[in-house]
């Protein structure tokens, strides 16, 4: 049988797993209570989404106690590593320079930013 691949998060999606990521395991209502504190959400909007996540593999639930708890499937650099390819393929037809171009142009890069994508491009060169 084929692995399924997982899909790409929509914006509701990766605001629950962001909250998973941080959270780590969260029942529906942890989840809920989270979400509210930016917007106002419904309990049964935040729990078809989940429901849906976990359809799509986006993530687990653990269905061993009455109340269901969620984790994420995926770690969160993966997910990012995932949506960013995914971005410059779409976007940028496969160049990571025009990615960085236009990250770089498009907002102000503080002085620890700079440093720390200096040393990654340092890394990077000794390879």
């Amino acid at each position: 049988m084929a692995k399924r691949s997982i899909p790409r998060p929509t914006q509701a999606e990766l605001a629950i797993l962001r909250i998973l990521w941080d959270r780590g395991p969260c029942t529906v209502r942890q989840v809920n209570e989270e979400l509210n504190r930016d917007r106002p959400t419904g309990y049964t909007t935040t729990l078809k989404i989940m429901q849906l996540m976990a359809e799509k593999g986006l993530v687990v639930r653990d269905e061993s106690r009455r109340t269901h708890v969620y984790r994420a499937r995926l770690a969160e650099a993966q997910t990012q590593k995932r949506l960013v390819k995914d971005l410059v393929d779409r976007a940028f037809g496969g160049s990571a320079e025009q990615l960085v171009l236009r990250a770089l142009s498009a907002q102000k890069v503080s002085a620890e930013e700079l440093a720390r994508i200096r040393t990654l491009l340092d890394e990077l060169e000794g390879d």
